[in-house]
């Protein structure tokens, strides 16, 4: 999880935030330094994102616009929605009250464990 200034377009984010994903164990072989594919709507169609995507070995499904629908990322939408759901249960999340933005990702690092921690009570 990654937090921006508010006017930051969200096409700007996407570099840093997939440089900051951190290596995945796998059950098989060496660790995973990236992602094998990436999911975004219009807000991320442009060329140069495509080709540094692209340089990185990453496949991408970003939504063209005027010609595709952003109806067909609806099968991967709502996992990304259902967690912002539960991040929003917590009223201190829910509207920023903190001034830093360590605190405020320290808020979201125990919404998480909270989470997750219901999650594997069930």
């Amino acid at each position: 999880m990654a937090i921006s200034g508010a006017n930051l377009h969200d096409s700007q984010a996407l570099q840093p935030l997939v440089r900051g994903i951190a290596p995945v164990r796998s059950r098989r072989g060496r660790r995973r330094r990236k992602p094998a594919k990436l999911h975004g709507d219009k807000g991320y169609d442009y060329d140069h994102l495509r080709r540094w995507l692209r340089r990185r070995g990453i496949a991408h499904r970003l939504a063209r616009k005027g010609v595709d629908s952003s109806q067909r990322l609806g099968r991967h939408r709502w996992q990304v929605e259902r967690t912002m759901a539960w991040l929003a249960g917590y009223r201190r999340l829910h509207r920023r009250y903190e001034r830093t933005g360590a605190h405020f990702l320290a808020f979201v690092g125990i919404a998480r464990t909270l989470i997750c921690y219901r999650r594997l009570t069930k």
